[in-house]
């Protein structure tokens, strides 16, 4: 997808919510609630800070915050200007581990929030493909593509019949997606002719009648992208007798992975110690 391919994505019915307040004070007082109501960010900034792009604490969270929020003042500078501040407060659905779009969300709500392209936002902040804004900006399955800095997005109409065969495992692990795109960027080969393969998979998985041939070519996929990253799949590496194929999603070996079978194989993954085991139907919108 970094390099051109076309990319099948599905937003989920989990996000991220913002909600913006004027108030006084010149800053932006910002609270960020996991899933469970717990708060996990809560700090106030300077405008100031933001405006000259220069933290005021030396948190890893701040810094990127103020960071993004410098971005988008530079593309719309009316919004902090005309201000003697803000109350902010996000809200996730889901588990901030979970790695389903915590920061993909937060750029595409800055976004709205600033009147900007959140596509340049993300370009100018984490950096990354940008199919998770397609899918923050997308109620329906979306085909991805990068076109120099246009992005290619369409809708696809996607509601397999199977799709109680399907299911996203959790791997108890977060990945960090900055370092798995630096680690592609150092591995990759020739990526040109194999871009046609994965096309032409992608539309497979699209047009699939059923779970076999659905299967089929999310495991070609895997080999394809197995060669290219010179790592063993996941399911060789963690689920080498699962009774159907196991698919990589987001940044390669972490977070969710989906799990195709003819059979319902929940227990598989409990056994396994893998405790969140979402259904589609819980899991896309």
């Amino acid at each position: 997808m970094l390099d051109g391919a076309k990319a099948f994505a599905l937003p989920t019915k989990f996000g991220q919510s913002l909600e913006v307040e004027p108030s006084n004070g010149n800053t932006i007082k910002w609270t960020s609630y996991d899933a469970d109501g717990s708060i996990w960010f809560d700090e106030e900034l300077p405008i100031e800070a933001i405006i000259s792009n220069q933290p005021h604490a030396d948190k890893a969270e701040v810094i990127t915050l103020i960071k993004i929020l410098h971005k988008a003042h530079k593309a719309n500078p009316t919004v902090l200007q005309d201000s003697n501040g803000f109350t902010v407060n996000t809200r996730l659905t889901f588990p901030r581990h979970w790695g389903l779009g915590t920061s993909s969300t937060l750029i595409n709500n800055v976004a709205q929030w600033f009147n900007i392209n959140a596509y340049t936002l993300l370009a100018e902040s984490f950096g990354g493909s940008g199919y998770d804004i397609a899918c923050a900006q997308h109620n329906t399955a979306v085909l991805y593509q990068i076109n120099g800095s246009n992005p290619i997005v369409s809708s696809v109409d996607f509601n397999p019949v199977f799709k109680d065969n399907i299911w996203f495992v959790y791997l108890n692990q977060k990945q960090n997606s900055r370092e798995a795109i630096a680690a592609y960027r150092e591995h990759r080969k020739d990526i040109a002719p194999i871009i046609a393969r994965i096309d032409a998979l992608t539309n497979d998985a699209i047009l699939a009648r059923d779970t076999q041939t659905f299967a089929s070519a999310l495991e070609k996929h895997e080999a394809l992208m197995a060669g290219l990253l010179g790592m063993a799949p996941v399911q060789e590496r963690l689920f080498p007798d699962f009774k159907g194929v196991i698919k990589s999603l987001g940044a390669w070996g972490g977070d969710f992975v989906m799990a195709v079978a003819e059979d319902n194989q929940i227990h598989y993954f409990l056994d396994k110690g893998y405790k969140t085991i979402i259904s589609y139907q819980a899991m896309i919108l």
